[in-house]
């Protein structure tokens, strides 16, 4: 069995030295003892600090580290960008966690051995035996809470945690849903989740052990809206009112094109 692990990396100069060494040695360890094969795939998105320097360090002493530099950003982005290529080679799992190593390698690997005959396994904050450390304060519990009734509500997703950044999935099951992911950002986890019901596949949601990192890099009251509408955007999407977005769509087009025309008339006329 051949596992690929996408690492999506945005201005990570400050962490992606300590998740990489962690993981490549934990994974190193497994592929002795005779267990898996493994690579690491980190895609650099976006990136305007040292993480393409730090990263090529490690995949120049390690073969097994892979790393893309994909221009535009976005998590989801990134991610889609990492399937493509992982799909590119003989793996037979395909997941993604997140850079700052709030999953240690162990847990990671705890969900490669529970996907079982499930089309993947995600790792939940919030089910009986997880363990969050710090505990985050009432307020980020709150905010997380309403996303995630929101999220089960709209969409009928029975997942108490959409949002953890550590999923695996099995290579015939990215296949399927690959050419139907759309949203490279705010609402990424939640469509790739929706997509996964729609297609009968079953997901398994396990148990975790979570450490909150410093230098995060979501604001989640700035983000949440966003996030929020992302999920309503996917609900209508995915309804008789489908209509409703494309009419949007097609206006916010046409008046961004139109509005810099304008713009731009306006600047003429003042030279």
């Amino acid at each position: 069995m051949k596992v690929s692990i996408i690492i999506p990396a945005y201005n990570e100069e400050k962490r992606i030295g300590k998740t990489l060494e962690e993981y490549l040695k934990y994974f190193d360890k497994l592929v002795n003892e005779g267990k898996l094969d493994y690579e690491i795939l980190v895609v650099i998105n976006n990136t305007t600090d040292r993480t393409e320097e730090i990263v090529s360090r490690f995949a120049w002493k390690n073969k097994r580290l892979k790393y893309l530099n994909l221009k535009p950003g976005g998590k989801g982005f990134a991610v889609i960008g990492g399937f493509k290529d992982a799909l590119k080679r003989d793996n037979d799992l395909i997941g993604f966690v997140d850079a700052d190593m709030a999953t240690s390698p162990e847990e990671y690997y705890k969900l490669i051995k529970n996907i079982g005959r499930c089309g993947g396994v995600i790792a939940s904050r919030y089910l009986k035996g997880s363990v969050i450390k710090p505990l985050p304060s009432f307020q980020r519990l709150i905010a997380k809470w309403m996303f995630n009734t929101l999220t089960r509500a709209i969409l009928f997703l029975p997942y108490r945690d959409t949002q953890c950044g550590a999923k695996i999935f099995k290579r015939q099951s990215v296949e399927k849903i690959l050419p139907k992911l759309t949203m490279s950002q705010w609402a990424f986890d939640v469509e790739l989740l929706y997509l996964f019901k729609k297609e009968n596949l079953k997901i398994n949601e396990a148990a975790t052990e979570w450490y909150d990192k410093e230098y995060s890099k979501i604001n989640f009251w700035k983000a949440g809206p966003r996030m929020a509408l992302g999920v309503a955007r996917l609900r209508l999407i995915n309804s008789p009112f489908r209509i409703i977005i494309f009419l949007y769509d097609s206006f916010l087009r046409f008046y961004n094109r139109n509005g810099k025309k304008s713009h731009s008339q306006r600047e003429s006329s003042n030279l």
